[in-house]
């Protein structure tokens, strides 16, 4: 898929771990797995949102659109 997601990149910058964002955001450790890898087929705006908010950061930081990646 040509939508990467550099969720990882973040927490590094911001030196949280995965569970303390899902804990945070209100999502199970799980999904946000599910988010982190790739795997995940939508994201919801609300999510991205708390996600932004909590990173302070904006959504063109954690996704990229990279032509020709499938």
């Amino acid at each position: 898929m040509p939508i990467i997601v550099n969720l990882d990149v973040m927490l590094a910058k911001r030196k949280m771990r995965s569970n303390e964002l899902a804990k945070l955001i209100d999502i199970t450790p799980q999904n946000l797995s599910v988010l982190k890898s790739g795997r995940a087929k939508a994201i919801r705006f609300e999510t991205l949102n708390k996600i932004c908010q909590v990173l302070d950061c904006q959504p063109g930081d954690i996704l990229a659109f990279e032509e020709g990646e499938d």
